[in-house]
């Protein structure tokens, strides 16, 4: 991971922090990377492939200042903690939101792994409209405040189940195990994602952003607004104008061809007009 460019993910994030490898750091980067760079999944909309090698995400993400869906996010997130010294890997979950918690879903969701001062942590800057904001103890059934929701993992020995609390009701994200994943499996489930008619992906737009006092998540035509203290707001939105207009500034995501875009955006039917 020696390619690298460290300054300019400081820069993508906007960090000026400490850079050592602790606690206090990683918590540091995991508030700052879900508020700087959007969950989007434009490019597999769009037909584009998702390049998943370090030049590619780099430039995707830094020098196009873009955003991306969650191997993206994750593996750049891996890429600067390994630059700065965290003993780090790749983990790959299978999502259960909005399924039950015995479903068996493909292992297509990234997480990372860390061992710091003889404990270990996960952390997750891509799931969407409830990526973590702050690294978590691995530690089953301890809840584990946020700067967002309270979170916590349901398991025994290596099978976990990540929960959020959402208006006091506990909900399961996805479960994992600690048998480590590598880029060529993201590769294989990314190609999945982003080209497969069946994935929802292609056929779905889905935005997020995780600022301080709120949480941004869109899919399709539907924005949600999450305040900090539990108000939540909901906003139909009527044009393929208005609806990237909503992504460029609300949710700072670069539109690469916004003609083109709103061009799928009816084809797709996501908007009518």
């Amino acid at each position: 991971m020696s390619d690298f460019d460290l300054d300019g993910y400081f820069a993508r994030i906007g960090y000026g922090g400490q850079t050592d490898a602790s606690l206090a750091t990683l918590q540091a980067l995991h508030a700052a990377h879900p508020r700087a760079i959007p969950f989007e999944n434009i490019d597999a909309l769009m037909g584009v492939s998702v390049g998943l090698d370090v030049a590619s995400l780099q430039d995707k993400i830094f020098r196009q200042g873009r955003g991306g869906y969650c191997f993206e996010h994750n593996l750049i997130f891996m890429h600067a903690l390994d630059a700065l010294g965290f003993t780090v890997g790749g983990l790959a979950a299978r999502v259960l939101w909005g399924q039950p918690d015995d479903a068996v879903t493909a292992r297509s969701h990234m997480l990372l792994r860390i061992e710091l001062g003889g404990r270990t942590y996960i952390a997750d800057v891509g799931f969407g409209g409830l990526t973590l904001t702050a690294p978590l103890l691995l530690e089953p059934g301890l809840e584990q405040r946020t700067p967002h929701e309270a979170f916590r993992l349901i398991g025994t020995d290596d099978q976990f189940r990540l929960q959020a609390d959402i208006g006091s009701d506990w909900r399961t994200l996805y479960r994992f195990d600690m048998s480590r994943a590598y880029e060529v499996d993201y590769r294989v489930a990314s190609h999945f994602l982003s080209t497969h008619p069946s994935s929802h992906f292609l056929s779905t737009l889905v935005a997020a952003l995780a600022l301080p006092d709120r949480r941004y998540a869109l899919r399709n035509n539907r924005l949600s607004t999450h305040h900090a203290g539990g108000r939540s707001e909901q906003r139909e939105i009527a044009t393929a104008t208005e609806l990237a207009d909503v992504l460029e500034n609300q949710l700072a995501i670069v539109i690469p061809d916004r003609a083109a875009f709103e061009a799928r955006l009816r084809e797709k039917r996501i908007v009518e007009t």
